[in-house]
């Protein structure tokens, strides 16, 4: 389950910085593409990580955080996508996602126990 969810994020990730190149190119049909595909990946890992919501035994709060936060980032990718194709300033919102990118990051391999540093 960890798995899928870490795939997710991470093709999510990386399809976030294709779109932005290709609003940057002018391709608008492509970048309406990716980003439907975004929206499914972002159910994905929604889901994914509700799913390993269940597989604890006692929820704290730093999982309603880590979740909270997921959902933070998901929020600016769209809202990064959004401005960006209507020529809106996003500086804003990319101080935001880098805090919220580096507070799930942290919560989720370092602090929570179902991380990869965590046997």
């Amino acid at each position: 389950m960890i798995h899928g969810h870490i795939t997710a994020w991470v093709l999510t990730l990386i399809l976030f910085f294709v779109a932005l190149s290709l609003h940057k190119s002018g391709k608008e049909k492509g970048l309406k593409i990716v980003q439907m595909i975004l929206r499914v990946l972002y159910i994905l890992i929604i889901a994914s990580g509700i799913g390993l919501l269940f597989m604890v035994n006692k929820i704290d709060v730093w999982y309603i955080l880590k979740a909270v936060a997921g959902l933070w980032v998901i929020g600016l990718f769209e809202m990064i996508l959004g401005r960006v194709k209507n020529n809106r300033n996003t500086s804003v919102f990319w101080i935001q996602f880098v805090v919220a990118f580096l507070l799930v990051l942290y919560l989720g391999f370092v602090k929570l126990p179902m991380s990869f540093l965590h046997p």
